[in-house]
């Protein structure tokens, strides 16, 4: 895990004190995977790295901060995506709400705007040596830190939000984000992942922010 010990050390402070709590009784289908995870959050109960384009959630509660049961809770944004969020572990997101999750013991990307996923490691300390050397394009690095340059830090649990969706033609540009909760913004894009399934290109959407 040499690589999670590095990716923890330069994250920021961890987000909760407590320690975490650990029920792998919850998470059998996780393997592996889950124990490496939580071993993870043994060294650092979540953290924001990157200028918080990296968050990784926390295992117990923070304050009323996001955790990692509530993020995986059906009923918080998972039923937007009607099925296609279901028997995945996320537990944690770049700048603009992409999804990092562990799922038939490998870990991928879920793009939150498709549902789709990319296989991007094995192994969890595979996923930090992934994030360490190429964190511009996995956590979205360049954008976040001029956004942030211009408008000041993110709150805690926000995204960065494209007014037009990138999937849609969106650019990936200062004038097209915006900050949203990432509860919201998942909600959101939940609702578009629904519509653009297996449509035809040209079909008409409807778009709305969901609280």
């Amino acid at each position: 895990m040499k690589f999670v010990e590095k990716l923890v050390s330069i994250g920021g402070l961890p987000l909760s004190e407590q320690p975490p709590v650990i029920n792998l009784d919850g998470f059998d289908g996780y393997g592996d995977r889950a124990k490496e995870l939580f071993s993870m959050l043994e060294l650092k109960n979540g953290f924001y790295a990157f200028e918080s384009a990296l968050h990784v959630f926390p295992a117990s509660h923070s304050d009323g901060r996001i955790t990692l049961s509530r993020w995986n809770s059906h009923g918080l944004w998972k039923y937007e995506y009607e099925g296609l969020a279901d028997g995945k572990l996320f537990f944690a997101q770049e700048g603009f709400g992409n999804q990092f999750c562990i799922f038939q013991e490998r870990i991928w990307c879920f793009e939150s705007e498709t549902a789709k996923l990319d296989l991007i490691a094995d192994t969890v300390d595979a996923w930090a040596d992934l994030i360490l050397r190429d964190y511009n394009m996995q956590t979205g690095y360049p954008l976040v830190h001029e956004w942030q340059r211009r408008n000041g830090p993110l709150q805690p649990d926000y995204r960065l939000m494209p007014k037009v969706p990138f999937v849609l033609g969106g650019n990936y540009e200062i004038e097209n984000i915006y900050p949203l909760k990432a509860v919201s913004s998942m909600r959101t894009r939940g609702s578009l992942a629904r519509q653009i399934k297996n449509l035809p290109d040209g079909t008409k959407l409807n778009i709305w922010v969901i609280e």
